[in-house]
């Protein structure tokens, strides 16, 4: 059986589960939290890094980050379900790096304020990670990922962002992107696994 190592508020391990539940192999994958602060933890010696989410295979080789996982899964399942083939497959690539983005510069806010001192933080740091979120969701507000029959991994991963923003920041993004909220509500509509790995703040 594979083995995901990850922690359930991580954005990338949520992207993985998600789209695990809809190629129909989540009951192929045994989820085992993953303790990044903790240097026992064997996720360090499952990824160098020592990063979530990994996935450690049948014969113990281990795959990372969550893009890379993701596309052995869609292969697992027959290809061509999250990550289509041919010209359509950049967008939804385009889309998938937005979404990852936005998470990157929401994740680096919360750790300057967990890992660093009121004192020795860096507003004009904080602000500058802020600036991308904001934007990425202008992009997304202005043009909202169409929802199409087969739902791919830029949906997935769009969902995931918005979903910690509600979990990190309190929804705040709510207010100001009114298509957004409408379009996660569809999206959490037809895809039952994002209340399943939805953590409550």
């Amino acid at each position: 059986m594979l083995v995901l190592r990850s922690a359930a508020p991580s954005p990338y391990g949520r992207k993985v589960k998600i789209c695990a539940a809809l190629l129909g192999l989540s009951d192929q994958i045994k989820i085992v939290e993953a303790d990044t602060n903790n240097p026992d933890d064997p996720l360090r010696s499952q990824n160098p890094l020592g990063k979530i989410p990994t996935l450690v295979l049948d014969d113990g080789t281990t795959l990372f980050d969550s893009r890379v996982i993701v596309e052995y899964l869609d292969h697992l399942a027959g290809g061509a379900r999250m990550l289509p083939r041919g010209a359509k497959r950049f967008a939804v690539l385009r889309l998938q790096a937005l979404a990852d983005g936005l998470c990157d510069a929401a994740l680096v806010q919360v750790y300057e304020t967990r890992w660093r001192s009121e004192d020795r933080r860096d507003q004009k740091w904080l602000d500058h990670q802020a600036g991308k979120v904001e934007r990425a969701l202008a992009a997304l507000e202005a043009d909202p990922p169409k929802l199409t029959r087969q739902l791919h991994v830029g949906h997935v991963m769009t969902a995931c962002a918005l979903g910690y923003l509600d979990l990190r920041f309190a929804g705040t993004w709510r207010k100001k992107h009114p298509k957004l909220r409408k379009w996660l509500a569809k999206f959490e509509e037809r895809v039952p696994a994002f209340e399943a790995t939805r953590v409550k703040p």
